[in-house]
């Protein structure tokens, strides 16, 4: 049976970690948003976590933002990435959309939410990371 190599660093900086979330099952559907998407859409989202990588910060709120309860946004138009920070320098993209209204829908932020406590607790049990 062969499995899958999960791909889970999305770029590697001084400053942070970015990684793409997997759920128990192996699947990242914010890894396939991105994969489906064109290059110049992809290249937009990797300026961003390359230069939050890199400097560990990204001043402009159109670009990267706070969306409260420690949820984050890239903003790489007309795409939406949240993520959060966890400990080891490391930020987890958790989904992903297309921003459609001026607001974050509460689907996407509930989402995020509910990844950011999975993804603490199975590294907490031990059972995020391959072996």
């Amino acid at each position: 049976m062969s499995e899958e190599v999960k791909e889970y660093i999305a770029y590697e900086g001084d400053a942070f970690t970015i990684e793409w979330y997997y759920d128990e099952n192996g699947k990242s559907d914010v890894l396939e948003y991105y994969k489906n998407l064109s290059d110049t859409r992809r290249r937009k989202l990797l300026l961003l976590i390359k230069r939050m990588g890199d400097a560990g910060r990204i001043f402009d709120e159109t670009k990267f933002r706070n969306e409260g309860e420690k949820i984050f946004a890239f903003k790489p138009q007309p795409d939406r990435y949240l993520c959060f920070f966890f400990e080891g320098k490391k930020i987890i993209l958790t989904n992903a959309f297309q921003k459609k209204t001026r607001k974050l829908p509460k689907r996407e932020k509930e989402r995020a939410l509910k990844i950011k406590k999975e993804y603490s607790d199975r590294v907490k049990r031990g059972e995020y990371y391959d072996s």
